[in-house]
């Protein structure tokens, strides 16, 4: 069961952002509560016919299918310019506008204001608006998606407890999440699941660098003491009907 709403953003000038949630098979029938999932790019995760590309995540029939009890919140990004690239950068970097996207301009930023709109705005309102477990929160996205997430990670590993990121773009911040990462006290995070792809080629970034800056990325992990699961994927491509094939096994990570 699908629903949609909008939230307004005040960290971002009070601008409306549509939320998507999707709720387990037999949530109506019952009284249990349940953990919660959330997503980026939430206009791309349930149905085909809502996806910038045609094709989403699949997570609706997902959740129908497999009756994982698990409630999953998606955040539509915003299409507007570079806001997503804004949006999903913790930090600003100088570089990436003239060299790669060919615009001039520091780009970035505004990851940290948008993660606190989903900490102190978003999901108080899914606690009080549906039965959820406060305490049981995960968050995933792929791509940028994949950096905002491990940074929410490590910023409040205390909330977001079990975190997913696939096809990651550490390499618009890469110094950054590094240091992150190993600064951060990440004793309350039990589980994280990161990967890429060998095919993750884009306009812009090619296959190679995308897997040299993931595994720059798990190699500070494997120093925090934490249970992090790396996985190559072989063919991997960096699109949604690969992230689609690989979410269920994800998930069941996760929530092991």
């Amino acid at each position: 069961m699908l629903q949609t709403f909008k939230v307004a953003i005040e960290q971002f000038g009070g601008i409306e952002r549509e939320i998507r949630v999707c709720l387990p098979y037999g949530y109506r029938d019952s009284q249990e509560y349940y953990p919660v999932l959330y997503m980026h790019d939430g206009q791309n995760l349930f149905r085909d016919e809502d996806a910038s590309y045609g094709v989403s995540w699949g997570l609706a029939d997902y959740l129908k299918t497999s009756k994982v009890p698990l409630i999953i919140v998606g955040i539509d990004c915003n299409h507007e310019g570079f806001e997503r690239f804004n949006e999903y950068a913790p930090w600003e970097n100088p570089t990436v506008g003239p060299e790669l996207l060919k615009f001039e301009g520091v780009y970035g930023g505004k990851g940290s204001a948008y993660i606190e709109f989903i900490l102190h705005t978003l999901k108080p309102l899914i606690d009080e608006k549906y039965r959820t477990k406060p305490d049981e929160t995960l968050m995933a996205g792929s791509s940028m998606g994949g950096l905002i997430s491990t940074y929410a990670a490590c910023r409040y590993p205390h909330i977001f407890k079990r975190v997913a990121s696939l096809s990651s773009a550490y390499w618009f911040n890469q110094t950054e999440i590094e240091n992150f990462i190993e600064e951060s006290d990440l004793s309350e995070l039990k589980r994280f699941y990161m990967d890429i792809g060998t095919d993750e080629d884009t306009s812009k970034v090619d296959a190679a660098h995308y897997i040299r800056s993931s595994e720059e990325v798990y190699e500070v992990f494997k120093k925090k003491n934490v249970d992090v699961r790396f996985e190559v994927i072989e063919g991997g491509v960096h699109h949604e009907t690969a992230w689609r094939e690989r979410m269920p096994k994800i998930i069941d990570y996760l929530l092991k």
